[in-house]
């Protein structure tokens, strides 16, 4: 019975966390994303509907495999270790993958950015000097 409850504890925690952090990162990511996006909503609510679909089947096929660990607990306090165990293990991958997406989308908007930027004459670009022409000469 332990072993049963372990395993209903651990879909339960991992799955609600990650939908939970799945819902979220969809809602507020898309002002992330119109910005790399150069505000083209089409292209992303598209990309944020895609990284939507692939966090879920990243996180949910390695939830489905970290169940399980191979040990079955016989205490209640060995139930409450293996459980913190596995949802941190969870917790640790669903953020390591935000972390990857959110370094993902920097990229994207740093090269839209970069796109945008017009194209400066490198000799309008370059600083003017302070000096006058001779220094030497005192200017009235």
């Amino acid at each position: 019975m332990l072993e049963i409850s372990s395993y209903l504890a651990y879909l339960g925690i991992s799955l609600a966390v990650t939908v939970w952090v799945g819902r979220t990162l969809f809602s507020n990511g898309r002002i992330f994303l119109l910005d790399a996006f150069a505000g083209n909503a089409q292209m992303a609510d598209s990309v944020n509907q895609l990284l939507r679909v692939g966090f879920y089947l990243l996180n949910f096929g390695f939830i489905a495999l970290f169940l399980n660990t191979g040990r079955i607990p016989e205490t209640v306090g060995g139930l409450v270790k293996q459980l913190s165990w596995q949802v941190g293990v969870v917790l640790l991958v669903l953020g390591t993958i935000h972390l990857f997406n959110m370094k993902n989308i920097a990229g994207m908007r740093s090269r839209a950015l970069h796109k945008l930027k017009p194209k400066v004459d490198e000799a309008a670009a370059a600083p003017a000097s302070r000096w006058p022409e001779d220094a030497s000469q005192p200017t009235v």
